[in-house]
């Protein structure tokens, strides 16, 4: 049983270090949209999807050695980590739920780093259709798509030196 716990909490800082790396990339991803490299959010982009495959690669097998140790302890294989953890001899209980604690607060940050890359890559979408928009006023108002979201504009083929010559 006591490979088992180490194999988990071996899991969990593995996990660990993969939302670190991934909170590090959204990071850059955020530094990337304020300076505006095109280039370089590609390449961060790539990097991301990379990482969220890893994410998920550690975090089903982190699920498996939960499972295996569930079934070891004679619970079942679908118990809650915190219920897990009432369960672990005293010394892994603290040192798991401090572990878990750090994963979820990587996780929180994550996820609201992505939210504010998304807000700031909208605005700037936004703020380039508007651009477009005042480039070439179109007859027709803005519509809307299916999605309820505005639909692009009509956008003339002449380029925008054209226009202005």
């Amino acid at each position: 049983m006591k490979e088992k716990m180490d194999n988990l909490v071996q899991g969990l800082r593995e996990e660990l270090i993969q939302y670190g790396e991934m909170l590090t990339l959204l990071e850059e991803q955020q530094e990337m949209i304020v300076n505006r490299s095109a280039d370089g959010l590609i390449q961060n982009l790539t990097a991301i999807h990379s990482q969220m495959a890893e994410i998920a690669k550690v975090r089903d097998k982190r699920d498996e050695q939960r499972h295996d140790l569930a079934k070891e302890l004679d619970q079942d294989g679908d118990i809650s980590f915190r219920d897990l953890i009432g369960f672990l001899p005293s010394e892994y209980q603290s040192l798991t739920q401090a572990l878990l604690d750090e994963v979820n607060g990587l996780l929180q940050k994550a996820n609201q780093r992505m939210r504010q890359n998304h807000l700031l890559l909208s605005r700037s979408l936004d703020f380039m259709q508007q651009l477009i928009q005042s480039l070439f006023p179109t007859q027709a108002g803005q519509t809307y798509d299916q999605s309820g979201q505005i639909g692009a504009g009509y956008i003339p083929q002449r380029t925008t030196y054209e226009t202005l010559i």
